[in-house]
């Protein structure tokens, strides 16, 4: 055909016709200076996951809930020298709470069953706001007391130490060394970090403005 146009307009048509007809090709202006623009780097892989990671979340829940497991104990069964509730409930109300004993035996058993779910790495998110809300209020009745415990045995510093221990594994998660191992907060913790986050606050909230 592109001969016969050719033929019909004169000949030269013909290959002006057939270049119009091929395909596009793509341009790169790179290639006007003699040189080629870097090549875009394809061996670059995704830091992957580490299994250490996972056993410093287990170390982390094992240290911080099992040290909430122990102070659980002390406040409900008065082993290792604890207090018991009775006096968990003088001190409490010395602190200005009401309803001191009922909010003593939730201490303790909070501290209890909230460190252990800790330990476990199971519903890691909900014990994590627990524990954070229980360290809140330590912290806030205690502001003004020494940081230090070597200053004072009523110091902040084993509170805010633990505060942050439950803040990390709300963020974090438990890790795959856990009961929450593939379960939905632990595959997309930060919705459900920032969720339970808000929860915690509320009860230290409600605590400390409507028991005191």
């Amino acid at each position: 055909m592109n001969t016969l146009v050719g033929d019909a307009y004169g000949g030269p048509g013909a290959d002006t016709l057939g270049a119009m007809t091929d395909p596009t090709r793509q341009f790169d202006i790179g290639t006007l200076g003699g040189t080629r623009p870097p090549e875009p780097e394809t061996d670059r892989r995704p830091v992957a996951w580490s299994g250490g990671a996972d056993i410093g979340m287990l170390l982390l829940r094992l240290g911080v809930g099992g040290i909430f497991v122990a102070h659980g104990l002390q406040k409900v069964f008065s082993m290792w020298g604890g207090r018991g509730i009775g006096e968990t409930t003088t001190i409490l109300a010395g602190l200005g709470f009401r309803q001191a004993s009922t909010l003593a035996w939730a201490l303790g058993f909070g501290e209890l069953i909230l460190g252990a779910l800790l330990v476990l790495g199971l519903f890691t998110p909900l014990a994590a706001a627990g524990l954070l809300a229980v360290k809140i209020c330590a912290v806030v009745v205690k502001w003004g007391s020494p940081f230090f415990v070597a200053v004072s045995p009523n110091a902040l510093e084993l509170d805010v130490a633990l505060g942050a221990g439950v803040a990390a594994l709300l963020f974090v998660g438990a890790g795959r060394i856990s009961l929450d191992s593939g379960r939905t907060w632990q595959r997309r913790p930060v919705p459900w970090s920032i969720l339970f986050l808000v929860v915690g606050v509320a009860v230290a909230a409600g605590v400390l403005f409507g028991l005191r």
